[in-house]
């Protein structure tokens, strides 16, 4: 709450809506109807942005419920007060299709210069590590410039040499996946500090909200937009029952026969050469190594998939390689993607409608949960298949059938939570090995957490340095040492 209302106190430039701008241009050409929720998130950002200090605000919701489209209505406000706005994405694949999808839905708005532009356009930049030494530079100049108002990039926007005319506005996604010093990295390109906004799809339990993002303001988009489809998801029970396995891939072929596509997702790349990847023969369990796409793609291909087009997508792949695959896949060229969890964030292909997780015991809940939303992005259902050997009275088993049994992923985290120790809330440590937390549990002492919050806020209004609580003040120092201190003002 102390570094709450210190934020509070920075200066800002504020960049308040401009009438007959950009925004209200967008939003008159938007093909569809903004759902309530993102109606109500977009005023509070619009309020936030408008005022002279940084806004620092996390936008949380389910996989598919329309953060990209509020993201980018706050980007074009920034625009018209005449800032930049940067969005940094965590990998190439995603970085690309946010770019994709911005143009698309700007249209002539995202132009300026070019032949059928708008009024009032801008330019729209990628700019991500696997550039060119002539495209990064025209991107650079562009941003430099300030020509380029929007600017979207992978870490590679962390780097000396990419700076910005006016950085008014950092947005950050999928934040879990980025450390602490990246996005400060990022924010210190800017003149004073911007307005930050992060968005996860990964939801948050409320205790880790009041806790590690304490500091945020929070946004929740419950709804999903209209077009989207349920998702129907079940255990595939593959020792137990190999017939059913069996019936999966029947049911995949029965959708690319209707004219649908699909996913299959493993936990592993697989052995290429040189790769140091390769897995023990037996884990300590005494289990088999990790199914790999490199390995599984061949096998389907002559196998249960055996005349359809597959396409094999991993992290070792160059990035123009995966950027080719992804296109082919989009466009309908491919019938059956193979890949790792690099499709976990972002990738919305609409006519994609049933995914197989094979050995979907390996991966964890919110994982799970995210790729799940890959599917059922268009007019139709969508159809999720768990593949696992796991023993049905496992803890494993139990993990999958709760994810199968829901679709709310705020449940979901709250599992999550059950089944991981909760790390070290003020520090760095992402795992939960370390922590500091010796009696209290951001499970069950949820009411504790909340009742404890509301008296630092009235604490904090009435003292903000504590100086009236010298006890409670060397107590808040001595747990918040100068390497957390640091950590926590990064944010």
């Amino acid at each position: 709450m102390q570094r709450k209302h210190r934020a509070a106190d920075w200066p800002a430039r504020p960049r308040p809506a401009r009438p007959g701008g950009l925004l209200d241009a967008f939003d008159a050409r938007l093909p569809y109807e903004l759902t309530a929720g993102q109606r109500d998130v977009g005023v509070e950002i619009a309020a936030d942005l408008a005022a002279p200090h940084p806004m620092h605000r996390l936008l949380q919701g389910e996989v598919g419920s329309g953060k990209t489209v509020v993201a980018l209505r706050a980007m074009l406000q920034v625009v018209d007060a005449g800032g930049q706005a940067a969005l940094l994405a965590p990998t190439e694949v995603l970085a690309a299709q946010h770019y994709r999808g911005m143009l698309d839905l700007l249209g002539p708005l995202g132009r300026a210069g070019e032949l059928d532009s708008a009024e009032h356009a801008t330019r729209v930049e990628l700019v991500t590590g696997s550039l060119g030494a002539a495209a990064r530079r025209r991107a650079l100049g562009e941003v430099a410039s300030g020509a380029a108002g929007i600017v979207l990039g992978t870490h590679a926007l962390l780097y000396e040499g990419v700076d910005f005319a006016d950085l008014g506005l950092v947005v950050v996604d999928e934040q879990h996946r980025f450390g602490v010093e990246q996005r400060d990295a990022l924010r210190a390109k800017a003149a004073q500090p911007p307005h930050v906004l992060v968005m996860t799809a990964t939801p948050i339990p409320r205790t880790v909200a009041m806790t590690v993002y304490g500091d945020l303001e929070v946004s929740t988009l419950s709804q999903l937009p209209r077009g989207r489809s349920p998702i129907a998801s079940h255990v595939v029970p593959a020792a137990e029952k190999p017939a059913f396995l069996d019936r999966a891939w029947r049911r995949l072929r029965e959708e690319v026969a209707a004219g649908h596509q699909a996913y299959v997702v493993c936990p592993r790349i697989g052995d290429g050469p040189g790769s140091e990847e390769e897995p023990p023969p037996v884990d300590d369990n005494g289990r088999r190594p990790p199914l790999a796409v490199t390995e599984v793609a061949p096998l389907l291909a002559e196998g249960p998939l055996h005349g359809l087009r597959i396409g094999v997508l991993h992290g070792r792949l160059p990035a123009d390689e995966k950027d080719a695959v992804m296109r082919s896949f989009a466009a309908g060229d491919l019938d059956v993607l193979v890949a790792t969890t690099v499709i976990e964030v972002g990738v919305d292909v609409p006519n994609a409608t049933v995914m197989i997780v094979l050995d979907a015991d390996r991966f964890g809940v919110s994982q799970l949960h995210q790729l799940r939303g890959r599917v059922g992005r268009g007019a139709a259902a969508g159809l999720c298949l768990l593949v696992s050997e796991a023993a049905e009275e496992s803890s494993a088993r139990e993990r999958l059938d709760a994810v199968a049994s829901t679709s709310d992923g705020f449940k979901l985290a709250e599992l999550d939570l059950e089944q991981r120790r909760e790390g070290d809330v003020l520090g760095a440590t992402q795992s939960g090995r370390r922590s500091h937390l010796r009696l209290l549990s951001l499970r069950r002492d949820a009411d504790l957490i909340r009742d404890a919050r509301a008296e630092a806020i009235t604490l904090i209004e009435e003292d903000p340095e504590l100086t009236r609580n010298p006890a409670l003040a060397a107590s808040v120092a001595a747990l918040v040492d100068e390497d957390r201190a640091e950590y926590l003002e990064k944010g």
